[in-house]
């Protein structure tokens, strides 16, 4: 680990508040409420120099980010924004296939005077980032995608059939009934056969998140970020026959998607980069932070 990446990572542990929920964001950062087409949209923004965006996935919320964010804000602009209907973006009843998300982000950073940017997505923030560098190419320097299969891309049609997949098809109004006010049993059905290490998205990550996605409308909207992915997997479908020609990176966990990511990325992008995160699953920044933010730190900085 580099010296730079102890000390940014000692100066946040320092600052921490003795019984966090989760890591808050450095002192530094500021958040704004950015209106999106038909969504406000709650973000973190901290540091300087050139932007990198962190987006989200479901089970989280922009506040997931907050160890990679504190170290990147060293030489680079954060900015870490809550998808719609998620965290404390305001609650649409729509607009949750991924290309209405990818306009949200371009909203977000333009409204920050923010043209090129890295792209950083992990499980449903990275069929965004993904749709993001699809539909703004020009706008997209680098992309990273994390633990999370892509819509359309080959071999779609074959993780699709994972039994582990079930939720892409729940949601309505009975499964909503059948969730409300047992949000925390659903949310640890994902933490727990999801995770290598199931222990490592601790009692008071739980807390935190399973709070939020209480919120009046949060499932609803959770259950349409699955439910929209028929429609995105039609969206990514140009994709296959014009490849993204930015650099990517494509990370797995060795107990979740492990090579599986770049297998993926392979077949919708030109210049591939991949790394396997050991004994990690799906939970990267919860359970394996360190190896994580060098595997960003060192593709952003080649």
């Amino acid at each position: 680990m580099t010296r730079p990446l102890l000390t940014a990572l000692s100066l946040l542990a320092l600052s921490l508040p003795a019984h966090a929920d989760v890591t808050p964001f450095p002192a530094t950062f500021h958040t704004q409420e950015i209106k999106a087409d038909g969504a406000t949209m709650h973000v973190r923004v901290g540091g300087k120099g050139p932007a990198v965006v962190l987006l989200h996935g479901f089970g989280d919320t922009g506040d997931m980010w907050a160890p990679l964010a504190a170290d990147l804000a060293r030489d680079h602009t954060v900015v870490v924004p809550d998808l719609r209907g998620m965290g404390l973006s305001s609650i649409p009843q729509d607009g949750y296939d991924k290309k209405t998300q990818a306009a949200d982000i371009r909203a977000v950073l333009a409204a920050l005077k923010i043209e090129h940017s890295v792209v950083i997505g992990h499980d449903i923030g990275t069929m965004v980032a993904f749709a993001y560098a699809a539909r703004y190419p020009q706008l997209t320097d680098r992309l990273v995608v994390m633990d999370a299969p892509v819509p359309g891309i080959t071999p779609w049609n074959d993780i699709v059939r994972s039994p582990m997949l079930w939720h892409f098809d729940f949601g309505g109004a009975d499964m909503e009934r059948l969730v409300a006010g047992r949000e925390r049993i659903y949310l640890d059905r994902f933490w727990n056969e999801f995770a290598g290490t199931p222990a490592k998205v601790d009692e008071g990550t739980r807390k935190h998140y399973a709070k939020l996605y209480a919120r009046p409308g949060a499932m609803h909207a959770a259950f349409a970020q699955f439910r929209s992915i028929r429609q995105d997997a039609i969206d990514n479908a140009p994709v296959l026959q014009h490849k993204l020609s930015m650099p990517v990176l494509a990370v797995g966990g060795e107990k979740s998607f492990g090579n599986n990511e770049a297998i993926v990325m392979r077949n919708a992008a030109d210049n591939v980069t991949e790394v396997v995160i050991p004994a990690a699953g799906h939970w990267l920044m919860e359970e394996a932070p360190m190896p994580t933010i060098k595997a960003v730190r060192d593709f952003i900085s080649m």
